[in-house]
């Protein structure tokens, strides 16, 4: 049990510092090239996909990985949401929202049954 949970704690961990990886870096982009900002969502949720597949991938081994995949999706929209909230001074919940969590539940289920399917050297 408590390996399960290292495994999605480390994994979450993971996906909010490769968002901010992101973010940053997109700013930047944003900045240089005058990006309009009908792009920022589109682009921050592909992000955030790509985030919760990497910190997934990362981390996630041994059995039970629906599961873990699952919480690890939800744990992940939701703290990211909650740290780019704080850092803008502006938390807005919305049905937009909802479907960020959607989302993350189903990327984090799939790359978790991937995650402990994948064949590892040790």
């Amino acid at each position: 049990m408590r390996t399960h949970i290292f495994q999605v704690a480390k994994a979450v961990l993971g996906a909010i510092l490769i968002s901010l990886a992101f973010v940053l870096v997109f700013t930047v982009l944003i900045q240089l090239f005058s990006i309009s900002t009908s792009a920022i969502r589109p682009v921050n949720q592909v992000f955030k996909i790509i985030a919760i597949v990497g910190g997934g991938l990362l981390f996630i081994r041994g059995d039970k990985g629906l599961i873990k995949g699952l919480i690890h999706g939800v744990l992940s929209v939701v703290l990211t949401f909650l740290l780019f909230g704080l850092i803008a001074g502006t938390l807005s919940c919305d049905w937009k929202f909802a479907i960020e969590l959607l989302i993350g539940i189903v990327a984090g289920g799939i790359t978790g049954v991937i995650a402990v399917n994948i064949k590892r050297k040790t």
